[in-house]
């Protein structure tokens, strides 16, 4: 019997997706605690009783179960969550076996943590869907803000596309989208503008960029790179 329904939860008239985390380290935890925040129903899961009973409260639902027995995770419904988080961190064998176990059980989408590039092909070739590198991009993240003054976060898209999140730089504060002309001079697209508690989507060439704004820019990396200064 599945732990959570097998189809997925509708609110106010919205199909919500349901995830699951295997493995609450610090990366694991994280993200089942975020993704509860947002409103969606998480099952954590780790073998150790401490770290349920540490994050039962802030999800949908923990369990103390072994990823590696297959009857454990038929019996929690796995496969009928959207995406499986799988989060273990210090046993790269349990990590590809459960990824291996998960598609094969029919899970949509198996997101897996790799610890290593190597690490990182063979969750890969065993069938992830998506691979990420928390210690990884956590360094990079921190090596651009130390280096910009503006940069507060960086997606990549793509090797030579990313999504970025910058302080609006003084030279451009009082002016204009259109004034700015991000554009023609530095070949981006502003997304969007957080201001305070407020966000604007796709703003008009004619929004006025205010002292503290946080604007949300698309383009290449090096333009990217030049647009956040140094």
């Amino acid at each position: 019997m599945p732990f959570l329904n097998t189809a997925n939860n509708e609110q106010d008239g919205k199909v919500m997706r349901q995830f699951a985390v295997i493995g609450l380290g610090r990366f694991g935890a994280s993200v089942a605690v975020s993704l509860a925040k947002m409103g969606y129903d998480v099952l954590a899961v780790d073998t150790d009783e401490h770290l349920v009973e540490a994050i039962v409260d802030k999800v949908t639902h923990a369990v103390q179960a072994d990823a590696l027995d297959e009857e454990s995770l038929k019996a929690l419904g796995i496969r009928n969550f959207d995406v499986v988080i799988v989060a273990i961190g210090h046993d790269m064998q349990a990590s590809i076996l459960t990824t291996v176990m998960l598609k094969e059980m029919g899970v949509e989408t198996v997101v897996a943590k790799a610890r290593t590039e190597l690490h990182g092909r063979v969750l890969a070739k065993v069938g992830a869907d998506k691979v990420v590198f928390p210690e990884r991009d956590m360094g990079a993240r921190l090596a651009r803000g130390l280096v910009s003054k503006n940069i507060l976060d960086q997606i990549e898209l793509s090797p030579d596309f990313s999504l970025l999140e910058l302080v609006a730089p003084e030279e451009f504060v009082g002016q204009s989208l259109a004034e700015s002309a991000f554009r023609r001079k530095y070949g981006v697209n502003i997304l969007a503008i957080r201001r305070g508690p407020e966000v604007l989507i796709s703003p008009g060439a004619k929004e006025i960029i205010n002292e503290g704004d946080l604007l949300v820019a698309i383009g290449r990396n090096d333009r990217l790179q030049r647009l956040g200064g140094d």
